[in-house]
């Protein structure tokens, strides 16, 4: 019997982003960032929260997203994400195709990791955010 080949995936990975305007609050959003020099095509991303808070278990709803088409060296916005969730862990599972390949990862931002503290640049958003590694 043949083992299932599960092709690894590279340089596709997930960022959330804060942007600061001037007397309001800040806004976040969770970006894809397809850092290849191919596209991928047929972007399933699953987005849910899970986890306690004070002893009392705590989950989101299950959000689904289509991409098209994610250009080589680019992004795309996946949702908005509010702050009020960060104490849980937020998953997201990117499933995508490159040719007749089909390639799938869970990315899971753990409690509190979306902080201040966390902050990079992210060149390809021009913007503050938590790059997942």
């Amino acid at each position: 019997m043949k083992d299932i080949n599960i092709p690894e995936v590279k340089n596709v990975t997930l960022a959330v982003t804060r942007k600061q305007s001037p007397g309001e609050s800040d806004e976040w959003k969770v970006y894809l960032l397809n850092r290849n020099d191919f596209p991928i095509t047929n972007t399933l991303v699953a987005s849910k929260g899970y986890g306690e808070k004070e002893g009392e278990k705590q989950q989101t709803s299950i959000l689904r997203h289509f991409l098209q088409t994610v250009e080589a060296n680019s992004f795309a916005l996946i949702e908005p994400i509010d702050p009020a969730v960060f104490h849980l862990n937020n998953e997201y599972w990117v499933s995508y195709y490159v040719g007749p390949t089909i390639y799938d990862k869970r990315f899971v931002f753990v409690p509190d990791s979306i902080k201040e503290e966390n902050l990079v640049h992210i060149a390809e958003l021009d913007s503050a955010g938590v790059l997942h590694v």
